[in-house]
């Protein structure tokens, strides 16, 4: 802790609750509430380093009020361990300022201005002290400057600790979409924080899961250069760890989200594994077809209880879609039989209808080398795309596809006789073409292919064994292959 805890009799001492900051504009006030969110640290135009807190109260708590501190390093910044943490603020600075809102949630057209007022905390005349929420003695775990304990103070710490045990963080269900509603712009999200990571030096990752499923992308790459600029398999340059991905969930998507601004390391212990939060202000934006988030210099973080509504209502979804026989399968993006659907709309069929359809992070994941699969996906890409390269030398089929669904996408190699049974034989490189055609979502116009627009790859069934290449090396050189997978002829 930077600064000295002391008793202190001033008689002049008054603590200022928040709903009355508004009449204390450009006045110094000594505040103590509840931290709802927090911002990460970044750097000023000047030398200081700067973060911003939300605040509340019993007085004050739909909207709170926020507070920007100013100090001459990121370390000495406040430290929030968790949103529901007490602060004591001394000489702070009650400012107002004009804010602009959306006037409906999520509905970015519509919006007005209404002033707030907020608290400026200056390095050379303020000080703060951090509280647990949970606890009962008045010991504060990181504090700034000379800070004084009161009688009043402990008396205002307790009742808000008191207060805090049966209040709900304010939060609607519709500023908050699950990863199944998301589109790019700037949302707010409540997920649960599965890992972090560090693909790269100083290049984190946060991964992020709530147990739906995000929505299909179209696909604006060209066919023709994947072979030399292929689809990402991942967001990241280098795939995670085998046992890292065993620990994650195989149902639901998973959100990777980036840093906009340079993170330390110690920051990094808000994102716990295994808690559910809430983020403010987050960017959303796809590359290659892949959803990822940005926590930008404007996004908060909102630690949340797990007995929230947002959270109860998602970890119910959840249990309910396990609880389905189809629950592995993309919730909203295709019917939930598809085994069931009419032969005039199918476009694969496999030999293996009463197997259960599993994920492909269930693929991923198994815990045996070779298995057999069948998997509900999206055939993204595939190499060679050129017709006459589809066979060898030798006349047989190799290929690779690019496999995708809401958990992972893959490669899986389409081989010799595996090719024969996906073709219905050889039927001649246009037939081939056309075929592949279908699984990848390409527009033909009179038997003329439009290669210009995004595609969408529909959903089919297939079926996927795992082998490996390299005995001494089983895991590190596993590979996949399609089988006893056929593409139907279209009705057309």
């Amino acid at each position: 802790m930077s600064g000295r805890l002391r008793n202190s009799n001033m008689n002049d001492y008054k603590l200022l609750q928040l709903q009355d900051a508004h009449s204390c504009i450009n006045q110094r006030a000594n505040i103590i509430a509840v931290v709802l969110e927090f911002g990460l640290p970044k750097t000023t135009k000047g030398t200081d380093c700067c973060c911003t807190l939300r605040l509340i109260d019993e007085t004050h708590h739909q909207t709170g009020m926020s507070v920007n501190f100013f100090i001459e390093n990121a370390e000495s910044l406040p430290y929030v361990a968790a949103a529901g943490d007490i602060i004591q603020l001394s000489n702070v600075t009650l400012r107002t300022h004009i804010q602009e809102v959306n006037a409906v949630p999520r509905l970015a057209q519509l919006r007005t201005h209404i002033p707030e007022v907020n608290a400026v905390f200056y390095k050379n005349t303020s000080s703060f002290a951090l509280y647990r929420g949970n606890d009962d003695d008045f010991v504060p775990y990181q504090g700034y400057s000379k800070v004084f304990i009161r009688h009043e103070d402990k008396i205002r710490i307790s009742s808000l600790r008191k207060w805090l045990v049966n209040f709900q963080i304010p939060a609607d269900s519709s500023d908050f979409p699950m990863l199944r509603e998301i589109k790019e712009g700037h949302f707010n999200l409540a997920g649960k924080i599965l890992h972090c990571w560090e693909p790269l030096k100083d290049n984190w990752s946060v991964y992020v899961w709530d147990g739906t499923d995000t929505p299909p992308n179209a696909i604006t790459s060209m066919l023709e250069d994947e072979i030399n600029h292929p689809l990402p398999l991942q967001l990241e340059s280098v795939p995670l760890p085998r046992d890292v991905l065993c620990t994650l969930p195989t149902v639901g998507s998973i959100l990777r989200v980036a840093f906009e601004l340079p993170i330390e390391k110690n920051h990094l212990n808000v994102f716990k594994s295994g808690k559910w939060v809430q983020f403010i202000n987050i960017r959303l934006k796809v590359y290659a077809g892949l959803w990822y988030g940005v926590f930008t210099s404007h996004s908060k973080l909102r630690h949340t209880p797990n007995e929230n509504h947002l959270i109860t209502e998602r970890q119910r979804l959840y249990d309910d879609r396990i609880l389905l026989k189809s629950g592995n399968m993309p919730i909203g993006s295709i019917p939930q039989s598809i085994d069931n659907l009419p032969e005039s709309l199918r476009i694969t069929e496999v030999n293996h209808d009463r197997v259960r359809h599993l994920t492909l992070m269930d693929v991923l994941t198994h815990s045996e080398v070779t298995a057999k699969f069948k998997c509900v996906v999206r055939v993204v890409a595939a190499t060679p795309y050129q017709a006459e390269k589809f066979c060898t030398p030798a006349g047989k089929y190799r290929m690779r596809l690019t496999l995708e669904d809401p958990t992972a996408r893959i490669h899986a190699f389409v081989v010799d006789e595996d090719g024969e049974t996906l073709f219905d034989g050889y039927p001649g490189s246009l037939y081939v073409k056309r075929k592949l055609n279908r699984l990848l979502g390409v527009t033909e116009c009179d038997s003329i292919v439009v290669n210009d627009r995004p595609r969408n790859p529909p959903w089919v069934s297939v079926c996927i064994k795992s082998y490996y290449v390299i005995k001494t090396d089983v895991w590190g050189s596993r590979n996949f292959r399609i089988f006893d997978t056929k593409i139907v002829d279209s009705p057309n």
